[in-house]
């Protein structure tokens, strides 16, 4: 690791983009701890320390902290990635996003267009729900004190522009960091979001007890070890190139293989199913007390039986719509006969389609229920082990440790992989 540091701050074009990288980031989390105009952050802060557990510490987890303090950066990515996730959904039932996805280059910018245009809707949707509910009170449910300090209606207007306008600067950013930086920018600042709240959450769990602290870190490094043996493990379907005479040479005659991801669908499912549990609690206070009081207990709470079966049913079943939206075996069986190739012992065509569906459900099966898993694993450890006293939910669980393994595994790759562009001497020196 210090080899390949040493090797990166030696090339100065590379070593210039992780600054510039480094640099965003900083900019992010300073944008996340700036409280919005018009909010009483001392209010806020108190509010937020007698807080815990459940749907508390997931919206903390998923927004870095900085959505119940209602900073300026307080939606985060979240309106970015729902919006990403939403046009790839609608690119399936509508014709025209389809053929824009088809068309290559341009098709896909006018896609990212459309793209930004959603999160705008969504951040002014997101924004104002939450301003909506800190006026009233029910953001943060047993705060007796406002969170704002005027609530009038040019103030709130001026928090949800502000929050708006925060969103799509972070979208900027995440846009510079994949044009001019190291990573995927938005994969990055998720990346940063959840590994911004594990400090406090770490000191918490030390202060009420040391040897939970130690259990804590060692379950969650064999968790680790395991999440990075999956996310690597792939099925390689081997695929044969036949040779063709083109003018009076032979090209072609090539193998190689088609790398299908044991977990394919990735982080999406668990972000989506995660940001789809939290509508209800948002729409609770708007259904009357008696409902409310139901959403409170059996869809708010991390560790109720029904919570936990949603959770896990949904994780599934978006990882089986996400996989097979993003891979159509059609589309690569047809791609392969093109190209004169065949995959060994099916023939080119239909049966390949279906051979690669076949192992694409095969491998799907077991990759939803690693993923199903790896999010309930935390919810029935904490259940069983955490201090009824202090009634504290630590969640370091499956989503985070998701988020950071696969970000960080993508970035190392990508770095190695300038590093070998950078370094390549080629085979006469």
């Amino acid at each position: 690791m210090l080899t390949v540091l040493t090797r990166v701050f030696r090339s100065p074009d590379l070593r210039g983009k992780v600054l510039f990288t480094l640099g965003i980031i900083v900019l992010f989390r300073l944008g996340q701890l700036l409280p919005a105009p018009g909010v009483d952050i001392v209010v806020v802060r108190r509010c937020l320390g007698s807080a815990s557990g459940g749907v508390f510490d997931m919206v903390q987890l998923l927004s870095g902290g900085a959505m119940l303090q209602l900073s300026v950066f307080a939606l985060g990515v979240m309106p970015y990635i729902t919006a990403s996730i939403v046009m790839q959904l609608l690119a399936v039932v509508i014709p025209r996003l389809d053929a824009l996805r088809k068309e290559g280059q341009n098709g896909q910018a006018k896609i990212t267009q459309y793209t930004r245009y959603a999160t705008v809707g969504l951040a002014v949707l997101n924004a104002g729900t939450i301003v909506a509910l800190a006026r009233t009170g029910q953001l943060l449910p047993g705060c007796s004190q406002p969170l704002l300090r005027d609530d009038g209606l040019l103030a709130v207007t001026v928090i949800v522009l502000t929050m708006v306008a925060g969103t799509c600067a972070v979208m900027w950013m995440g846009e510079l960091i994949t044009e001019r930086g190291v990573g995927n920018g938005m994969s990055l600042l998720i990346f940063t979001q959840v590994v911004a709240v594990f400090p406090a959450y770490l000191s918490k769990i030390f202060v009420l007890s040391p040897v939970s602290f130690v259990v804590m870190i060692g379950a969650g490094l064999c968790l680790v070890a395991a999440v990075v043996f999956v996310e690597q493990a792939q099925r390689r379907v081997p695929v044969s190139y036949a040779k063709q005479l083109i003018g009076k040479r032979m090209y072609g005659g090539r193998n190689t293989y088609i790398p299908m991801k044991v977990n394919q669908a990735g982080i999406v499912p668990v972000i989506f199913t995660s940001s789809l549990l939290y509508l209800p609690s948002l729409a609770a206070p708007l259904l009357g007390p008696e409902a409310r009081a139901w959403v409170e207990l059996n869809l708010t709470a991390g560790t109720h039986p029904l919570y936990m079966t949603a959770y896990v049913l949904l994780i599934a079943g978006f990882a089986y719509f996400y996989v097979s939206i993003t891979f159509n075996p059609e589309e690569v069986a047809d791609g392969i006969r093109k190209y004169g190739g065949f995959v060994p012992g099916i023939r080119p065509g239909r049966p390949t389609a279906a051979y690669l569906a076949y192992v694409l459900s095969r491998l799907t099966a077991p990759g939803a229920l690693y993923l199903g898993v790896l999010a309930l694993l935390p919810l029935v450890a904490f259940a069983i082990l955490r201090d009824p006293g202090t009634q504290q939910n630590f969640p370091f669980g499956g989503t985070s440790i998701l988020i950071m393994v696969g970000v960080g595994l993508d970035t190392v790759k990508q770095i190695e992989a300038q590093l070998q562009q950078r370094n390549y001497e080629g085979f006469l020196k």
